[in-house]
């Protein structure tokens, strides 16, 4: 993901459009829990926040079946509580809060909570504990802190669910078959992630059957699209264009 910083992010226009769209998935998220939209938004919360939140238990030590319980009750606990309601959305990074929550449900709740069993409430989260140990063996760096490797993971979710949502975009955009688009969305998406050594231009271009003109092109879209739907991300998730900032700054240094 090195090259996202090469990304152009572009700044909302104006303080409004910011306003509009900060903390959206966890105000909708602190709604009624029989709520469709609140349903769907904790959904979204969970998939961003469920690694993460398992790697750093794990990290602080506790068994895989025992990160699995943890996180999967903690989200369940947040659910029935209805804690989302009480989040003060002006006091900074949900991140923060929901790692405070975290740590505060591990220390003095787990051990007396009626602990449902694996899925809980939130039967919308198909999880498989083998498959979440073992991303967390490929990831963690065995040096990070668990703070560290929570950031790491939270800024890799992010940027998984803001690839989705751009492949959504290309593909739904896209002229020909669906399965073309994916095969060329995959080709261009190199251009932004870093994983690999992308093709040359003229290379690419010739196997796509465009110009290098139009290739340079469509890549400079994607890549504003990609900084804009990274920023928007983040924007739901903090209180002002300046934490924004800040998380921006705290994504670029988890990935480094």
């Amino acid at each position: 993901m090195a090259s996202l910083s090469q990304t152009p992010v572009c700044s909302p226009s104006g303080g409004s459009q910011f306003t509009a769209t900060h903390w959206t998935l966890v105000l909708l998220a602190g709604g009624e829990a029989q709520s469709t939209q609140a349903a769907e938004a904790l959904e979204r919360l969970c998939r961003t926040y469920w690694f993460p939140l398992y790697a750093f238990l794990r990290r602080k030590g506790y068994s895989p079946h025992d990160a699995e319980d943890l996180t999967q009750s903690f989200f369940a606990r947040i659910l029935e509580k209805g804690y989302l309601k009480a989040v003060d959305r002006t006091k900074g990074k949900f991140r923060s809060f929901l790692l405070g929550a975290l740590d505060h449900f591990v220390a003095n709740e787990w051990r007396r909570a009626n602990t449902q069993k694996r899925g809980g409430r939130l039967c919308f989260l198909s999880l498989d504990e083998q498959t979440a140990e073992e991303r967390y063996l490929q990831v963690a760096a065995p040096d990070l802190s668990p703070e560290k490797v929570l950031e790491q993971r939270w800024a890799m979710a992010l940027l998984e669910q803001v690839l989705s949502r751009l492949r959504a975009e290309f593909v739904a955009g896209a002229k020909g078959r669906l399965g073309e688009a994916d095969v060329r969305f995959e080709q261009l998406k190199i251009f932004l992630t870093g994983e690999k050594k992308p093709a040359a231009y003229s290379e690419l271009a010739v196997t796509l059957q465009t110009s290098e003109a139009a290739l340079k092109m469509s890549v400079s879209r994607l890549r504003q699209r990609y900084g804009e739907l990274v920023r928007a991300e983040i924007a739901n998730t903090v209180s002002s264009p300046a934490e924004a900032e800040e998380e921006l700054r705290n994504l670029f240094a988890a990935l480094s």
